[in-house]
């Protein structure tokens, strides 16, 4: 199972899970995204996101920074009558009592890093 965070991961390029065939697919696929993304820019936006390595690390960052919200309603909105794990202050988890995306006004940013126990 993959978290929030894990997709920004992968999106931006920094998941740690490396060795795994499918990642690399991935990451492949998402490469041609990107540049098909950077081949639209406006020259002065190409010269910002320029990556000779065919990463666009730094466009993907962006892009991440100004889509994530629309990510998450896109997962949320569409888990019909699901509820999402909440982790309070102590450390404690309970459900929200938010359904679907409803008043949800922004990408709850604790899920963003949350350390993994092994």
């Amino acid at each position: 199972a993959r978290s929030f965070a894990d997709i920004g991961d992968i999106i931006r390029g920094k998941d740690l899970y490396f060795g795994n065939n499918k990642k690399d697919k991935l990451q492949e696929q998402l490469k041609k995204y990107f540049k098909n993304i950077y081949n639209n820019l406006t020259e002065e936006a190409k010269q910002t996101y320029q990556d000779n390595d065919g990463n666009y690390f730094k466009l993907r960052e962006d892009w991440w920074a100004l889509n994530r919200e629309t990510v998450w309603k896109a997962i949320t909105c569409n888990a019909h009558d699901s509820r999402y794990g909440k982790m309070g202050a102590d450390g404690s988890i309970e459900q929200s009592d938010m359904k679907q995306c409803r008043n949800i006004t922004g990408v709850p940013t604790n899920l963003d890093y949350v350390p993994q126990y092994l």
